[in-house]
């Protein structure tokens, strides 16, 4: 127990410092990509793994890791790129990560490094990159670029999850809530936002959406420089904590700093979960934190706050 609240101690050192660590790997060729180490439970050697009968073909097979029966995705596949050959297994690696409450394997061909970055470093993808590209962000090291990729995208193809809120809690809430101030939705991920989008619509709330903590901040302190109160625009924020240029950690920091943002409500809405992810939630302020993605469960937190406000 000792270790992990050293290890948590050690982590939060960088929340609010808009910082990030990123796991390098490759898939295919030369290409270097990354991932946000918080999201990595740890790597390892290819290890066994059992074919799924009837499986989608980018799901290589399930392994027995630590007590779990984990899905191992090629990660070069579910982007359209060729997968690991059978014969290149052997010296292959799977990072084990926790997405949105779920533990999964992603096959790479080979694993680098872990850097310390600055989140203002983390670009969001070229706009000629088109909508259907899998990339949330890109950065350069050593004049090289590092593709971060979208995993709620991959996650969303691989596995579908139920994205509308179910009849039964809508039922329950029929409050009438037209009229009512809007909710700022701050993601990086189209997935991501378009999920929530629908979530709190559902529930007769207005949405105003934003990519990326730096354009949301931007904006708070557009409709607040009136003098105004940004609470007389805005119910509340739910925002990703995973963000090019700014993350959402930095960016409630910022908020919680300025008078005229400390009153906004904001929920830190990610699929970083656990341990780690609270300490951090708690030392920059945030009103509350919700690991991603239950329709019903985010449907009737929001109109609970949204009801107690």
């Amino acid at each position: 127990m000792a270790g992990v609240l050293d290890s948590v101690n050690q982590r939060t050192q960088l929340v609010g410092q808009n910082r990030l660590e990123l796991l390098l790997f490759r898939l295919r060729g030369r290409q270097v990509y990354g991932i946000n180490v918080f999201k990595v439970k740890e790597v390892l050697q290819c290890p066994r793994m059992t074919a799924i009968p009837n499986s989608r073909s980018v799901v290589r097979g399930v392994a027995h890791i630590r007590g779990e029966t984990i899905p191992i995705i090629d990660l070069g596949m579910s982007i359209g790129l060729p997968g690991v050959p059978e014969e290149n297994l052997p010296t292959s690696f799977v990072i084990i990560t926790e997405y949105n409450r779920k533990t999964q394997g992603f096959l790479v061909a080979g694993v680098d490094r872990i850097i310390n970055m600055n989140w203002e470093d983390i670009l969001p993808p070229p706009k000629g990159a088109g909508r259907e590209v899998y990339l949330t962000a890109v950065t350069k090291l050593d004049d090289k670029l590092i593709e971060i990729i979208d995993v709620e995208k991959i996650l969303s193809e691989v596995s579908p999850m139920e994205e509308d809120v179910t009849e039964d809690v809508l039922s329950r809430n029929e409050r009438d809530r037209g009229g009512l101030r809007p909710v700022l939705v701050v993601d990086d991920s189209s997935v991501a936002r378009r999920q929530i989008e629908r979530c709190v619509t559902a529930v007769g709330l207005e949405v105003i959406t934003k990519n990326d903590g730096k354009k949301a901040l931007e904006f708070l302190k557009e409709i607040t420089a009136d003098g105004s109160n940004v609470t007389d625009h805005l119910a509340m924020m739910i925002s990703d904590v995973e963000m090019p240029e700014m993350d959402g950690y930095t960016l409630v920091t910022n908020c919680k700093a300025d008078p005229s943002l400390s009153g906004l409500y904001i929920m830190l809405h990610t699929s970083l979960s656990g341990v780690f992810n609270r300490a951090m939630v708690e030392k920059v302020g945030a009103d509350d934190f919700m690991a991603k993605f239950s329709p019903d469960e985010l449907a009737e937190r929001v109109m609970h706050i949204i009801d107690n406000l």
